[in-house]
């Protein structure tokens, strides 16, 4: 595989934002080896050392933190010309990166891949399904997809869905074996299936009814951070799920989970693409922006501080 100059340029920047082989190599779609062949050739053929490489780590050097600071800008100008000249085409081309949270996932990008491919051929499309809260700037994203609630108050946000509303379900076989509840506050006397979030705590089981908000601190024998998992060990009957209503639907419709305590599941937030504020968006970032808006129910709009729009406790995925 043969590396132009330009693409020896583009994996020294990878390399060195990313300070880590691997996760560059997965970045700009190369193997680990390919990538650290390419570095080394670049640095025989400008006759310095540009990175510091140790077992545990990889940083630039001085000469190397230079040529980062003198390069980024080029490439970035490079890139943005070559995007300039979208507005030629009949459709816009391109690739968009994105970032998603598994509710994202599987209620704004599934149901609507097939249209959006159909309409924009020659635009790639790259998501990230993660539960974590990436930085979209270090790690090459174009935008992300998550909870508004979530979303850095510097990023321009785009509601892309409804408000999410929670579901609490359990299969036939565990009602059979133990009574449904009645109340939120007799789920703590259930065995409930938990959903730890990406900083470590577990996602809360909030509530509400006649205008009154509040958590029930359930306790039970399985906690995950994956949704299918959780999903599947509601369907074994091994207790009782709290996810969203999108994920749930199947199953509540071909009876194998039945729904639980509706009249007391609040409405959440919604999803928001989100993306940082820059001059000029790429044309295939665009589209999707405004495909993803032809509802006509979301409109742009920048976070506001924190003053003027309260945020929830949570900043759950």
């Amino acid at each position: 595989m043969r590396i132009t100059p330009y693409g020896e340029f583009a994996a020294f920047i990878a390399v060195a934002e990313q300070r880590h082989f691997t996760k560059a190599a997965r970045q700009i779609g190369i193997s680990t080896a390919t990538l650290s062949q390419t570095i080394r050739a670049l640095e025989e053929r400008l006759g310095i050392r540009l990175l510091n490489r140790t077992t545990r780590s990889v940083s630039p050097t001085e000469a190397g933190e230079m040529l980062l600071a003198r390069l980024k800008p080029v490439i970035d100008d490079y890139e943005a010309a070559i995007d300039s000249i979208n507005q030629f085409r009949d459709t816009p081309a391109g690739i968009v990166r994105l970032t998603v949270a598994p509710p994202a996932a599987h209620s704004v990008i599934a149901p609507r891949l097939k249209e959006f491919a159909a309409l924009y051929p020659d635009i790639r499309f790259e998501v990230s399904v993660d539960v974590t809260n990436v930085d979209i700037v270090s790690s090459q994203f174009d935008a992300g997809i998550r909870r508004e609630s979530a979303i850095d108050r510097d990023m321009i946000a785009v509601r892309v869905s409804e408000p999410v509303r929670g579901m609490v379900a359990a299969s036939p076989a565990y009602l059979a074996a133990h009574p449904a509840p009645k109340t939120p506050h007799e789920l703590v006397s259930h065995n409930c299936l938990r959903f730890r979030l990406s900083g470590g705590g577990i996602l809360p089981w909030r509530f509400a009814r006649a205008g009154e908000s509040f958590e029930v601190p359930v306790t039970g024998g399985f906690i995950t951070n994956d949704v299918e998992l959780v999903i599947g060990a509601a369907l074994d009957g091994i207790g009782v799920l709290y996810t969203t209503r999108d994920y749930l639907a199947p199953y509540i419709a071909d009876g194998r989970l039945v729904s639980l305590l509706e009249e007391w599941t609040p409405v959440g937030e919604r999803l928001c693409l989100y993306y940082p504020s820059r001059r000029q968006l790429p044309a295939a970032l665009r589209a999707l922006i405004d495909f993803l808006r032809s509802d006509g129910k979301s409109r742009p709009e920048r976070k506001k501080p924190a003053a003027a729009q309260p945020r929830a406790a949570s900043r759950s995925q």
